[in-house]
């Protein structure tokens, strides 16, 4: 099963948040799409709209756990790691993708295809998609 088998049976609609924007701003998105995760995008560069990393709930924890109640005035851009996105494709496998994500302790990925943000998967995407499949074969062979 790859990527992009999951990903058609999610919303089409992919959070986004700027790097300039605070803590408080992403944890509103976050809470009002109830959603864990939202993507970094820079509209800066010349490029623009390039995706550069992930704010999770992890990030948001680490910014009042280490600055107090000014935490949710910080920049998205000052707690995430822009070095090296980690992301897939929507043709990668979800064993491929599930291993990414062990490698590097994170449960989120943005998928990208020809440089264009397609979607984000998460490890609750590929445990429900492995569960469904092994019910399919439960089903089959009863």
């Amino acid at each position: 099963m790859q990527v992009g088998d999951v990903l058609r049976k999610k919303s089409a609609r992919v959070a986004t948040i700027r790097m300039n924007e605070t803590v408080a701003v992403a944890c509103q998105l976050m809470r009002s799409s109830n959603i864990s995760a939202l993507v970094v995008k820079d509209v800066v560069r010349t490029e623009g709209n390039t995706a550069v990393g992930m704010f999770t709930e992890r990030d948001a924890v680490r910014a009042i756990a280490e600055h107090g109640a000014a935490g949710v005035n910080l920049k998205v851009s000052q707690l995430i790691s822009v070095q090296q996105l980690v992301s897939c494709s929507s043709s990668d496998s979800l064993e491929h993708v599930r291993h990414l994500m062990n490698r590097h302790h994170i449960r989120h990925l943005p998928v990208i295809d020809n440089y264009s943000l397609v979607g984000v998967i998460s490890i609750r995407d590929i445990s429900t998609a492995f569960d469904e499949e092994a019910n399919a074969t439960l089903a089959i062979s009863a």
